[in-house]
């Protein structure tokens, strides 16, 4: 595997539920070592000041976001059983069933639900709500679970990084530890260029961190890098697919939060075209990501977004295909240096 897939590995692995992604930063910075200058802001996103050997024309900034979504704890039944609500925006049908990790302590447990035979007619063809679910970390009462967890701690899916059939990988987290990943091999690779790397907080429950750090940066222009929906599968009407694995980085003009610049969006394919880098448009105005906080912050920041498709994102087992992540790393590194050297 690349560099960028062994980052990636080890950061899928770590828990990390929006406001709860300390841990996520903690292994970035041991990645990144003393090749930036370092801070942590109140929010705890984590900036990262690259000084390289040459000085950049436009004070460039790549963003990444930490957090993932998961669960919070919000209380403890007679039984032991645990009631929670979810920490962003998660399909309540890929929920029941599911292994998880709770807290700092790494407790396990499943996402339970009334059994089948128990359920009314009307309740099998219907998701279960989460407030109908609970997770069953083996206690026997209350009190034993409290020794384990507590109100307010959160929870992730539990799935292993495992490598499929025809350069596929499987895992968690890939939103948007894969964005992570590839800005932390950017800066082990040391570039030409002065150039900032910011790794967010909070991107699944509003993008509070992206605001903050744009503030704190105030870059002229801002590199998004994340994953997006591949929805490159059976069932599907072809003008929904959005992007599809296996084609390179997804460039958006638009989505739900944010007009991307179109300068910008027209650099990055002609970059991918003039390298032979595989490349695909987003075809499709779905979703968000930090954009659309980073252009409204301070003085506001011309804005660009390069996606990792990503099947069935934000559940236990996203899909990535190995290509995609090495050919958006050559992408960024081309685009580093039009960015901060000739735009």
């Amino acid at each position: 595997m690349s560099d960028a897939l062994k980052i990636l590995e080890k950061l899928s692995m770590i828990p990390g539920a929006s406001g709860d992604e300390v841990r996520v930063r903690d292994e970035i910075i041991l990645q990144i070592g003393d090749s930036c200058k370092l801070t942590v802001d109140a929010l705890g996103n984590l900036i990262c000041d690259y000084k390289g050997k040459k000085r950049a024309k436009n004070k460039v900034m790549f963003c990444a976001h930490m957090d993932e979504v998961g669960f919070i704890v919000t209380g403890v039944e007679d039984s032991g059983l645990l009631r929670f609500v979810s920490v962003g925006g998660i399909d309540d049908r890929v929920v029941p069933g599911k292994s998880v990790i709770i807290g700092e302590r790494r407790v396990y447990g499943v996402i339970g639900a009334k059994a089948t035979h128990h359920l009314k007619e009307k309740e099998k063809t219907e998701p279960v709500p989460l407030d109908k679910l609970y997770i069953d970390i083996g206690a026997k009462d209350k009190d034993d679970a409290l020794n384990f967890v507590k109100p307010g701690d959160c929870a992730v899916f539990y799935a292993e990084f495992t490598e499929l059939y025809k350069n596929k990988i499987m895992g968690r987290a890939f939103d948007d530890r894969a964005g992570c990943a590839l800005l932390i091999s950017m800066i082990q690779k040391k570039p030409e260029y002065d150039c900032v790397f910011v790794f967010t907080t909070q991107e699944e429950t509003g993008c509070s961190g992206a605001m903050a750090a744009g503030y704190f940066v105030n870059p002229d222009v801002s590199v998004v890098v994340e994953a997006t929906t591949a929805s490159d599968i059976a069932g599907v009407d072809a003008g929904m697919t959005v992007c599809k694995l296996g084609e390179g980085a997804a460039v958006s003009f638009m989505d739900k939060g944010a007009v991307y610049d179109a300068e910008l969006y027209r650099l990055a394919l002609k970059v991918a075209e003039e390298n032979k880098i595989p490349c695909q448009t987003k075809s499709g105005v779905f979703g968000g990501n930090d954009a659309r906080s980073l252009q409204t912050a301070r003085d506001g920041t011309r804005i660009l977004a390069l996606s990792l498709p990503c099947r069935y994102l934000h559940t236990g087992n996203c899909v990535l295909d190995k290509s995609d992540v090495k050919n958006t790393e050559k992408l960024l590194d081309k685009l580093l240096l039009e960015l901060c050297g000739n735009l």
